[in-house]
């Protein structure tokens, strides 16, 4: 049997841009939805998020069984677990994550820890843990050998200091992309909260085309259209466009509004 490709971290690699969506409604069911909406890419969340690692392995069953249902069309999970922590990262890849996305990485060293992690020793300390799902519960006699060309690392750089450390940070070996986490940077650059302040924005756009010329893959979150197609004209290639909780509760008030607007005139007419 064969380690399933993972044509996310190959598309990055060819240049090619990669539409997503964050998820942070930690639920199979919401999964499911996602994945056969026609995204390239789901990030399931864990930082800040109730989800855990149980949790986890149904929405990645999820996004594996929606996925064949969408014609000529893959929706790649990556998940991202809530530190760079090594036992974390082992976990999310036991059970079958192929791409992570490590938060806070804010220098060489911290993104060289990372990528140990994703790696079995010699080249790493993931411990090896027999017949987990990754392998297809030992189906795949040769994981161990081979999940490394399989595995997609993206740390996400997302304060002033670490955009000192940029280069040195995209440059680690085993970092296939990095992302610019938004809402963390505008409060570490003094404008908490203001994603569209002038100076979040031109650090963003200098990141990125920083983060590319090192020869890596920027990403970053946006829900603003013409702020993501932006972002994508400057060369990011993982740009993430909506988000879950956000679809559901702006959806659900603007319903709520109209009819209380519908409600509030028919009223008007006693």
């Amino acid at each position: 049997m064969e380690i399933a490709p993972n044509h996310f971290k190959r598309a990055l690699a060819a240049g090619t841009p990669q539409i997503g969506i964050w998820s942070t409604l930690p639920h199979a069911y919401v999964a499911e939805i996602i994945a056969g909406a026609g995204y390239d890419w789901v990030l399931l969340d864990t930082e800040h998020t109730p989800s855990d690692v149980p949790q986890m392995v149904q929405q990645l069953q999820a996004v594996a069984a929606a996925t064949p249902l969408v014609p000529l069309h893959r929706t790649a999970p990556v998940v991202r677990p809530a530190w760079n922590d090594p036992v974390m990262i082992k976990r999310y890849l036991d059970i079958g994550a192929q791409t992570l996305l490590v938060p806070f990485v804010q220098n060489a060293d911290e993104a060289r820890a990372a990528v140990a992690a994703m790696r079995y020793a010699p080249r790493g300390i993931r411990g090896v843990g027999g017949s987990v799902r990754a392998s297809n519960f030992g189906r795949i006699a040769d994981y161990a050998q081979r999940c490394e060309e399989e595995l997609c690392l993206l740390v996400q750089v997302e304060s002033r200091t670490a955009l000192d450390q940029l280069e040195a940070i995209a440059s680690v070996d085993g970092v296939d992309g990095v992302f610019i986490g938004p809402a963390d940077l505008s409060a570490s650059l003094g404008h908490v909260g203001n994603l569209r302040h002038p100076e979040v924005r031109a650090a963003i756009d200098d990141a990125i085309r920083r983060i590319r010329a090192c020869g890596k893959a920027p990403g970053i979150l946006t829900t603003d259209e013409t702020r993501a197609r932006e972002c994508l004209d400057l060369g990011a290639l993982f740009v993430a466009v909506a988000m879950d909780m956000q679809l559901l509760a702006r959806g659900a008030e603007a319903v709520a509004a109209r009819f209380r607007q519908t409600r509030s005139a028919a009223d008007g007419d006693y």
